[in-house]
This record gives structure tokens, C-alpha cells and sequence, in this order.
């Protein structure tokens, strides 16, 4: 008898379905099958830097976790050209020019399923204004990863 393992990969903002067969027998004899077929923290961070510079976003701040600095903690070029803030959880800062020249940051969260949080900002805003909101997807995200909605206040 064949087991279906299906995985979801997104890339291009589409999801594609990946399928693979695996008999029973091997899967149970080899107990990192399943754990294999999960990404890396340095392969996702490679992985996701890699698409959203492809859509002309730029790598802005990371978000990581002891563990995961110390996982990622190497000669990754991306990490080492950007502000790394000691954080409960693992995310991406990414910022793009947006229409009317406005700016487009989006906070992304370093894991296989896709969340991110999205914001757009007036040419007029000052820094100390962007800092507050970015301060404030923040906090949502940490709301959305402690089981709430990551919607504060909307």
C-alpha cells in the first residue's frame, strides 16, 4: 500500500501541489523522512529572500529567536547586511516602492505556512511614524502567533 505525502509548495504567490509516493514499509523505517521533507530555518530564509527580491523587495530588518540566530549565525551575506532585532518569534522585514510614491514595507514570518502583514506609507510620513506602525504589525504578529486574530485595533 502507497502513502500520499502532499506538500505545499508557494512560490509566485500560487500555491503548487507537490505529491510523493511513499511506500508504508519505507516510511516507517526511516524515521527522518518526514522531517526531511520540512525546510531548514537557513533554507526558508534563503528560500524567501530569494522570491521577494525576485518581485523587487529588499531585505530591510530580521526578526529572529535565539535559537534561529544561532542557526542562521554563519557567512549568510543577506543577514549580515541588515539590522538583526533579538525577537519571540522569527520574521522578515521587506520594503518595496509602492504607487504615488508611496513606500510598501511587509513583515513576513519565517516559516513554511505563509503570513505576512502588509503596510503601505505616505511619501510624508516621518520615520518616527513608521517606526510606530512597524512597532504595531509587530505586536499583531505576536498576537496572531499567540493564538489571537494579528488584527489589533481594525
Amino acid at each position: 500500500m502507497t502513502k500520499r505525502l502532499q506538500a505545499v509548495a508557494l512560490q509566485n504567490k500560487q500555491a503548487v501541489s507537490l505529491s510523493y509516493s511513499v511506500s508504508s514499509k519505507h516510511l516507517n523505517s526511516c524515521p527522518g523522512l518526514l522531517s526531511s521533507l520540512h525546510m531548514t530555518r537557513l533554507h526558508l530564509f534563503q528560500e524567501l529572500v530569494a522570491t521577494y527580491r525576485k518581485y523587487g523587495w529588499e531585505l530591510k530588518g530580521v526578526l529572529l529567536t535565539p535559537t534561529t540566530q544561532a542557526e542562521l549565525s554563519g557567512p549568510e551575506p543577506d543577514l549580515a547586511a541588515v539590522p538583526v532585532k533579538d525577537s519571540s518569534f522569527d520574521a522578515l522585514w521587506f520594503s518595496r516602492p509602492s504607487h504615488q510614491n508611496r513606500e510598501a514595507w511587509e513583515l513576513r514570518l519565517l516559516a513554511e505556512t505563509q503570513y505576512a502583514l502588509f503596510e503601505s506609507f505616505e511619501p510624508d510620513e516621518t520615520e518616527e511614524q513608521r517606526d510606530e506602525m512597524k512597532q504595531e504589525m509587530e505586536a499583531r504578529m505576536r498576537d496572531y502567533l499567540s493564538g489571537g486574530t494579528g488584527e489589533r485595533g481594525h
